[in-house]
């Protein structure tokens, strides 16, 4: 009788042994990507804006916010805020805490409007479309704000495409009482609310003191509805000030100028509720103001309050210390307040720049075939075939879910940007740093490229000028994303290493999802056998177009094909390699070879053999592993120069020679950079030591971009030519790491300069930021000043994975000066 009871239970049994790893995977895969999704689907990914919140989906509901002080008639229009601009009167602006899955807050500091304006984003998970959210927007005049402060401020939602957004609130010529209503319906969101409220009591409006008062009195909402143009509902501003244009002048008509209204009267758009696909409330404050913005799905079991938004803005802000505090907190020397509070600023603002692109691109494919670029005076035939047109063409649209280097000046993709921005991100979500890499590789076309500038749809082009626009399918980029593959291999590994796990925090609930291709090895196995079609694709698209010629030259190598050149080339620029100015051979020639490229290509290679063996690609692995032999060696055999002791590229001169070009600086320390010099290689005391001379690379706020006693130090672009760039500085101090953790004849060197450089990098990036408000794209190496790009918290942002590396110092605090 007892083992007739245990018939069915080994039934059971059997049918769950017969469940594949496969099969398994795909189920967690598929529920995970569910609720990532949902997790994912809302966020302020309109980065280019100071506040923007919309869905990733396609022409969708679209919204943003404007503000402005308006107290007097001066310069009111250069004093509307909405689109991130340099140099535009902040004094700093950014995340001080944001998780892409929850929420955050952001402050800025608009010290020409005097004013800071805060905005808490949380999300409210459930229903079926991607829950609810609310954000809570309060404005505080600065020290130097007038007695009297009046502003205003505006908050617009459009709906782009199929769907129906519509205030519902009843037309009334003198404004909209209590809160404004908006609802919606669309294919993708379902049914929603989008409430304005009026915000707490302590709100302040003025008070009538004109005529204009009883027709348009300001302690009411004003609300403006309008139909635009999908394809310019962006424009949202230059729509709102066509309204205003048009007020203004009836106002002016109607009270003379002589008795004209104030000026916060006076700059407000018509109270025209009614049918369109973009509608404005507009508020006017005088002192402190706040209100919320609330969306609500009807999907949700409950409709959200503010009540509920508050509890949410709690949530987040503590989830978010926590979770910062477990994984990305400073180490010794840095585990000080002062620093703990600007990682978490730093780190919020590169995955609070993330955003979500949908547009066409502009991409030229008439000389395709010119990747050969095999003639000399190549870059002159492809100047002028750039002088065509005619050849250029819209392609998509597509999609991009990514971070971006800089709010204000670079708000889109770059695709070497990339790799570097998702080192850090990697350790905070691993799920979300996947989706990212995936979006990435989805861009590609049939032949493996992928543009390495990703400017997709009119609102990307607007900050983008037309020479730039264009994107050429034999132009490469270094490859980083292999960057992001190395990384969860490497922790899936250290898993798997690891008997005993780092408790988890009961204040956030999205842990399983962040981390479940960590956890479930054979998700994140599924994951990378998905994708390896596209990355397999994509390393043989970059041998094929990037090959350097070692076999006409007669070049002595181990290997005949393993030499690399970037296409794209011209006398002042190699753009395609990211060090734009860098110096290379002069004039360019067919017969060049470029020590950086070899390394991302040794790099790339080593990442492709690592995948193909977790996934079970026994003979491409054997494959890439003979690549990459053959790589590793060709760098000595073609780029070390004996006499100058150090890597160079390689050109052909007058006499059809192959001869070095040598500039010392990151391309001299590239094959050290990409990991592919071992603890006992002869060339690494050479590397070490021209990373440390003061003479040459060394400086007191980080390693130079070109040696201090090259010709080109510092001339002309200067932009690769002395410069201070964290993302080399982050494989510097990644190799040295490296390389002072392992058994080696240099371990005691690299310790020292890993522990002053790491001290270096911080403090000066922390000392501009407290000096400026703003991370910088790079760095002084004489003074440490931030330079060029203001709010550049993309690479720069890996100054927070440099403070949660080991402390090395030991008490002697590395090099002391006067030691290099």
């Amino acid at each position: 009788m007892i083992q007739l009871r245990l018939l069915p239970v080994l039934g059971i049994l059997l049918s769950l042994l017969s469940l594949t790893l496969g099969q398994v995977a795909q189920e967690v895969l598929t529920e995970n990507a569910k609720r990532s999704n949902e997790s994912l689907l809302w966020g302020p990914y309109r980065p280019n804006l100071y506040f923007g919140v919309r869905p990733r989906i396609p022409k969708s509901l679209m919204t943003g916010l404007l503000w402005a002080k308006v107290d007097s008639f001066q310069g009111v229009q250069n004093n509307f805020r909405h689109t991130c601009e340099q140099h535009e009167g902040m004094v700093g602006y950014g995340w001080d805490e944001y998780d892409v899955r929850l929420g955050g807050r952001q402050t800025i500091h608009d010290a020409g409007n005097t004013v800071d304006i805060t905005t808490e984003f949380v999300k409210i998970p459930g229903g079926e479309h991607g829950g609810s959210w609310g954000v809570r927007i309060k404005g505080t005049p600065r020290e130097d704000a007038p007695p009297r402060f009046i502003s205003t401020v505006m908050f617009y939602a459009g709906m782009e495409g199929l769907g129906r957004l519509e205030v519902r609130n009843a037309p009334d010529e003198q404004g909209i009482e209590g809160t404004v209503v908006m609802d919606g319906e669309s294919g993708e969101l379902g049914i929603f609310t989008l409430e304005v409220t009026t915000g707490p009591e302590t709100n302040q409006h003025p008070p009538p003191t004109h005529k204009s008062f009883l027709m348009k009195p300001l302690d009411l909402s004003i609300v403006t509805s309008l139909q635009v143009k999908d394809d310019t509902l962006w424009q949202a501003k230059s729509h709102i000030f066509a309204q205003m244009k048009d007020e203004i002048d009836k106002l002016l008509k109607q009270y003379g100028e002589d008795n004209a209204p104030p000026p916060w009267s006076i700059f407000t758009t018509p109270n025209n509720v009614g049918s369109g696909n973009l509608h404005v409330v507009q508020k006017v404050f005088e002192g402190p103001f706040e209100f919320d913005v609330i969306y609500s799905s009807a999907s949700a079991e409950t409709k959200v309050t503010s009540e509920d938004l508050s509890l949410a803005i709690e949530r987040a802000a503590e989830g978010f210390g926590d979770r910062f505090e477990r994984l990305l907190a400073p180490k010794a020397p840095f585990n000080k307040k002062k620093y703990q509070a600007f990682a978490k600023s730093i780190f919020s603002n590169l995955i609070g720049g993330i955003g979500y692109f949908y547009g066409d691109s502009v991409v030229d494919r008439s000389y395709a075939p010119a990747y050969e670029e095999e003639n000399e005076g190549f870059w002159e035939e492809t100047a002028e075939a750039r002088a065509r047109p005619d050849d250029v063409k819209l392609e998509g649209p597509s999609e991009l879910f990514t971070s971006i280097p800089s709010r204000p000046f670079f708000p889109r993709g770059f695709l070497w940007d990339e790799g570097f921005h998702l080192i850090p991100v990697a350790d905070w979500d691993m799920d979300l740093t996947l989706e990212i890499v995936r979006s990435w590789f989805n861009l590609m076309d049939d032949d493996g490229w992928i543009g390495r500038e990703q400017i997709l749809g009119a609102e990307a082009r607007s900050k983008v000028p037309q020479e730039f626009q264009i994107q050429y399918p034999h132009y490469a980029n270094p490859p980083t994303l292999f960057l992001v593959f190395e990384s969860l291999i490497d922790k899936i590994h250290s898993k798997s290493d690891t008997k005993s796990k780092q408790p988890t925090k009961a204040t956030d609930p999205f842990e399983l999802i962040r981390s479940v291709h960590l956890e479930n090895p054979e998700v994140a196995i599924k994951y990378l056998r998905e994708l390896y079609p596209l990355l397999r694709r994509h390393y043989f698209w970059f041998r094929k177009t990037q090959w350097g010629d070692i076999k006409s030259y007669d070049r002595d190598a181990f290997s005949t094909k393993e030499g690399y050149r970037w296409r794209g080339r011209t006398v002042r620029h190699i753009l395609t390699s990211g060090l734009d100015d860098y110096p290379r051979a002069q004039p360019p020639h067919p017969g060049e070879l470029h020590t950086d490229l070899i390394s991302w290509m040794g790099m790339m290679t080593r990442s492709m053999r690592r995948i193909a063996e977790i996934i079970g690609e026994g003979d491409d692995a054997k494959e890439f592993a003979g690549y990459e032999e053959a790589i590793v060696k060709n760098i000595d055999d073609l780029h070390w120069d004996k006499e100058h002791k150090t890597y160079c590229d390689a050109t052909i001169d007058d006499y059809e020679e192959s001869v070095h070009v040598c500039h010392k600086g990151y391309v001299s320390i590239f094959p050290f950079l990409t990991g592919l010099l071992p603890p006992d290689s002869p060339r690494l005391k050479h590397v070490l030591d021209l990373i440390s001379d003061p003479e040459e690379l060394w400086s007191d706020y980080g390693i130079r971009s070109l040696s201090l006693k090259d010709k080109f130090y510092n001339t002309d672009e200067n932009y690769w030519r002395s410069p201070v760039w964290m993302n080399m500085n982050y494989l510097i101090v990644k190799s040295l790491l490296d390389i002072a953790t392992q058994p080696g004849p240099h371990k005691s060197q690299a310790t020292k300069i890993y522990t002053s450089l790491r001290k270096n990098l911080v403090n000066n990036v922390l000392e501009q930021w407290e000096k400026t408000g703003f991370a910088w794209e790079q760095y002084n190496p004489e003074t440490g000043e931030g330079q060029r790009t203001q709010h550049f918290t993309g690479w720069t942002s890996l100054v927070v994975k440099i403070m949660t590396m080991p402390d090395l110092s030991g008490g002697d605090g590395g090099i002391k000066h006067g030691e290099l």
